[in-house]
């Protein structure tokens, strides 16, 4: 049985290779559609790990940080440093724009970190070259994804930062890479109305009718002053004491600042269901098919193959051979067809990730279960071509 269906793979060699490798491509677009939903995935951890809370304190009824937008003052970090449990509390802001560098613009998560040292939450864990920021203002630390070097000026709104550090990995939970910006240059970015828009809210506010009749002594300055500082931020980073539970903390907060709070397996679950829901079904999707066409594929190449030998098969049974063993003839072609499928798509995956603009992160397990799934469809496609052999009238053989 095995000489046989080795005998029929060289004769028929040049076939099986170039099927081989059309269907190595198809497999290895599919392991890196698998592996850009692990990316995405590892992605939000990584913006977990990168902010180095335990708990995450945002607008009441909201999903902030990263899944909604939050507005909290940037005072409220006080009273929550006092709530016991709290080790640590430090406001942050997040905002995703396009950052300027010279003639090119860079999608990027602007971060604003509160004065510090390395190891706030906040703060970029590492670095792998340059400086942490020093200075409260103007200076910025960037992911290496962005394509940032050293020295390099960025244009965020209307100032200008000098990379003075670069990290690696620090990405949102959509892949952009991170720059680190001090928090009150980054709340300027974030909250504050641009000089146009100043003046125009001033006219608005001194023609308003109601205003005019209120006659406060001072309150248009206090409006027109409110309009010209900022005093928020997205959401304020709790690291919590060893001998405490998240959810210790948590209930008081909620209770008494009237804040929405949520722990580590919250926020994950917020970046899983949420933020990647649409895009795994996507992915889902495309793998659906890719092994539909994968399968249609091995079918019509077998069947194809087997129509070819027809008269052989014939032979075969005119001379006794079971059908055992033509139908075993019949799978090893086809199981030898999704072993060179899957070897050719494993390398072209391998080669293709690290250029790949989605971060493709592949695991072994993926891996595996990609070629037990490969086996599986050559079965499956094997069944047509194996139902026509055995059907075969040995009579042929003379006719």
């Amino acid at each position: 049985m095995i000489s046989l269906a080795g005998r029929d793979i060289l004769h028929a060699w040049g076939k099986f290779i170039f099927t081989g490798v059309g269907l190595g491509l198809l497999i290895g677009v599919t392991l890196t559609m698998a592996g850009v939903y692990r990316g995405m995935v590892d992605d939000g951890e990584v913006l977990l790990d990168a902010s180095g809370a335990d708990l995450w304190v945002v607008q009441k009824d909201t999903l902030g940080p990263y899944a909604e937008s939050s507005s909290i003052p940037d005072d409220l970090w006080r009273s929550i440093r006092t709530t016991p449990g709290v080790a640590q509390a430090a406001n942050v802001t997040y905002l995703t724009m396009q950052v300027r560098q010279g003639n090119r613009d860079v999608r990027a998560m602007v971060v604003g970190i509160t004065a510090g040292e390395p190891g706030d939450p906040g703060w970029p864990p590492q670095l792998v070259a340059g400086r942490q920021i020093t200075r409260g203002h103007y200076e910025a630390v960037a992911d290496v994804a962005s394509g940032f070097a050293l020295g390099d000026v960025l244009t965020i709104r209307r100032n200008h930062f000098t990379v003075v550090g670069l990290t690696r990995r620090m990405v949102s939970s959509s892949g952009d890479p991170m720059v680190f910006i001090p928090l009150k240059d980054a709340q300027e970015a974030q909250f504050l109305k641009d000089n146009d828009a100043i003046l125009m809210q001033r006219r608005r506010t001194e023609a308003n009718p109601a205003f005019n009749r209120a006659g406060v002594p001072g309150l248009l300055d206090a409006v027109l002053a409110s309009q010209t500082t900022n005093s928020q931020v997205n959401a304020v980073l709790v690291r919590i004491r060893p001998e405490f539970t998240p959810e210790q903390v948590a209930a008081p907060i909620r209770r008494w600042q009237r804040l929405t709070v949520y722990d580590r397996a919250q926020m994950q679950n917020i970046l899983l269901t949420k933020l990647i829901a649409t895009s795994a079904k996507q992915i889902g999707m495309f793998l659906v098919i890719l092994a539909v066409v994968c399968a249609a594929i091995v079918a019509f190449i077998i069947y194809t193959l087997t129509m070819d030998k027809i008269r052989e098969i014939a032979v075969l049974k005119l001379i006794g051979t079971r059908n055992r063993t033509i139908a075993g003839m019949i799978l090893q072609q086809a199981l030898v067809l999704g072993v060179i499928g899957f070897v050719v798509g494993k390398i072209s995956a391998t080669f293709a990730a690290p250029v790949f603009p989605k971060y493709v992160l592949l695991v072994p397990r993926d891996s595996i279960a990609g070629l037990f799934a490969v086996l599986a469809i050559c079965v499956v496609a094997s069944i047509v071509a194996i139902r026509m052999a055995l059907k075969v009238d040995p009579a042929e053989a003379i006719g």
